[in-house]
């Protein structure tokens, strides 16, 4: 039986093999073209983080050039016990996709506003009768997913999802973008043409607090603009302390969050998106287009799912099997099954929402 040390050392060991695995999938990541297949994978699997989205998409291209799945992109992802749940099990000898899962604890406190007050509860210890409990995450842990081509069993059932006509939007989506312009209280203005906000599709205005957008282009374009400009009213005011100061960055984050909110709803903007992103990232002179991808990644994808959380509109899946009960909570996993019908060990990987936001965070 493995000793505490050993234990502890494995566990660094895999956690180490997951940083070196996400470490080189970023650094893939140096084109417009790669990013913007990047972003596009994450709008369907918006349920996780960048971190894990980028984690899952490595192993499942390698797990595809070994010929052990069919296709070179995942669809559904979820946790052994997750798809033992849905009638599937996990074929034998498939090798599960290593992520982040989230190791929390329990803290109470009889003063919640004083930050320093907080104290852990130790695994069976309740809360005092003044006082309050809160989780929070206060590690990682390694965890495993699988796709579904990697499972059999009962099919899945395929939710519909938007198809789109060229030069149309989808459904809605224009509405539900400019009502959340509105409600950050900037007001939504029409424009003839380019030559009206200086030669510009859209323009943010944070002084004047408006948004412009050309009413000379196709709808896809109109409403792709107008998501664009939204993720600049949110990340990029001069009031938002974590506002990047170099504009190349807050282009690329702009462009990225419009790319995933179209893909969230089967548009393709990756014609306009990937030059724009690389001429703007090409301009970011002092930080390296690894490092740019680094601090943008999860900024990206939770001003996205903000805006898509919004949005009552059809949308493409998320990565989470269809039919996924939300009363199962925690999954167990191994690496590789190695029967048909022996359960694994339980983790902490979640199901539904993805990894939970613990403290507002998501792995």
């Amino acid at each position: 039986m493995a000793t505490k040390e050993e234990t502890r050392a494995a566990h660094e060991a895999r956690l180490e093999e997951l940083h070196g695995q996400l470490t080189g999938a970023v650094e893939t990541l140096v084109t417009g073209d790669d990013w913007a297949r990047a972003l596009s994978f994450a709008a369907r699997f918006r349920s996780r983080s960048f971190n894990n989205t980028l984690l899952i998409w490595a192993q499942h291209q390698q797990a595809f050039e070994q010929g052990r799945v069919p296709e070179p992109t995942p669809t559904l992802v979820a946790g052994y016990r997750q798809w033992q749940a849905l009638d599937r099990q996990v074929a034998k000898g498939q090798a599960g996709y290593m992520i982040y899962a989230p190791v929390t604890a329990r803290f109470a406190s009889a003063n919640p506003s004083d930050s320093t007050s907080w104290r852990r509860l130790a695994p069976r210890e309740k809360r005092k009768t003044n006082e309050v409990e809160r989780s929070r995450m206060v590690g990682v842990k390694p965890a495993y997913v699988w796709d579904v081509s990697q499972t059999d069993g009962e099919p899945i059932p395929e939710p519909p999802a938007p198809r789109l006509l060229e030069g149309q939007a989808p459904a809605g989506l224009w509405e539900g973008l400019a009502a959340q312009v509105t409600a950050a209280e900037f007001d939504l203005v029409s424009v003839p043409g380019a030559a009206a906000i200086g030669g510009a599709n859209g323009l943010t205005d944070y002084m004047a607090k408006t948004v412009s957008v050309r009413e000379d282009m196709p709808q896809a374009a109109r409403v792709k603009t107008l998501a664009h400009e939204l993720a600049h009213v949110l990340l990029h005011g001069p009031d938002n302390p974590d506002a990047q100061g170099h504009r190349g960055i807050a282009e690329v984050e702009a462009e990225s969050v419009a790319l995933m909110v179209g893909a969230a709803h089967g548009m393709d903007t990756s014609g306009y998106t990937v030059p724009y992103v690389s001429g703007w990232a090409a301009s970011v002179t002092d930080t390296s287009p690894v490092e740019v991808v680094k601090a943008t990644g999860e900024r990206v994808r939770k001003t996205a799912i903000g805006i898509l959380d919004r949005l009552d509109t059809l949308k493409v899946g998320d990565g989470t099997p269809p039919g996924l009960s939300k009363a199962v909570q925690k999954d167990g996993a191994h690496r590789t099954a190695t029967t048909a019908r022996t359960p694994p060990a339980p983790s902490v990987e979640h199901i539904g929402a993805g990894e939970p936001a613990t403290a507002g965070r998501r792995l």
